[in-house]
């Protein structure tokens, strides 16, 4: 079966808001390794300034850690870096896709939806941390379905099967990361939510940021109903984790 491990690969200090992580998923098979998201990267370590920009390192907190980059953490886990044959991005915001340029001969799996966004210049994406030239591996619309919700597939390779589930809004092409895990799921929400409470309560005070931050705040409500809808009828079947609540990294 397909390993996964949960990684803290960034740090966010967001004045008025819990310390928050960039919670990655490392997937470990005997044919390779695959990242979902890449986290705060090396290079964005190194050259914060150039990479970043001040602006954005002050609005979002930017904590630069090179212990907290996936490359190290690959390495803290006996692992090679080098093994890491694919990542799969939820979506392309800066605290998610800094890590790219660390694994310049990974494919990186995403939305189409998402691709074509980066592709207009839109003002939240960093291009220089795509100047590397990525391997890009696009997805379009599927008739295939999970627990109610669009299914594409994910051509990895590995044991597990992946699937990307469109849940947009936070971003044009946002999407979740369904693995599976033999009669389970584990479900990468990525920034469907910022906080697991947002599961169960309705209004809660993150909501201003994730309006605030929405590309099209209608669908990312809609995204949102849709997961309390598998946290509700779904438990047994699938574990869920978002990208930056604190209290869902294993210690």
């Amino acid at each position: 079966m397909t390993r996964i491990h949960h990684i803290n690969c960034g740090t966010l200090l967001v004045p008025g808001y819990p310390t928050v992580v960039c919670h990655c998923l490392l997937l470990e098979d005997a044919k390779g390794l695959a990242l979902v998201d890449s986290g705060i990267g090396l290079l964005d370590v190194q050259n914060p300034l150039e990479r970043v920009g001040q602006p954005l390192i002050d609005l979002a907190g930017f904590q630069f850690h090179e212990h907290d980059t996936a490359i190290r953490r690959i390495e803290a886990l006996g692992l090679k870096p080098q093994d890491v044959r694919h990542i799969v991005l939820t979506h392309a915001d800066p605290d998610h896709a800094g890590g790219l340029a660390d694994f310049p001969e990974a494919k990186v799996h995403l939305a189409a939806e998402e691709r074509a966004a980066l592709e207009t210049g839109h003002w939240r994406y960093l291009r220089i941390q795509f100047a590397h030239g990525p391997q890009w591996e696009t997805y379009s619309s599927s008739p295939q379905m999970w627990f109610g919700l669009e299914a594409r597939e994910v051509a990895l390779g590995f044991e597990a099967q992946v699937l990307l589930i469109p849940l947009f809004g936070h971003t044009r092409g946002h999407c979740g990361v369904a693995i599976s895990q033999g009669n389970r799921w584990m479900l990468h929400v990525g920034d469907a939510y910022y906080l697991k409470a947002e599961l169960t309560v309705e209004n809660h005070p993150v909501d201003a940021m994730a309006t605030q931050r929405a590309d099209d705040d209608r669908l990312r409500r809609a995204s949102l109903e849709q997961l309390r809808r598998l946290a509700r009828d779904h438990a047994d079947e699938i574990d869920m984790v978002g990208y930056h609540d604190l209290t869902e990294l294993p210690d």
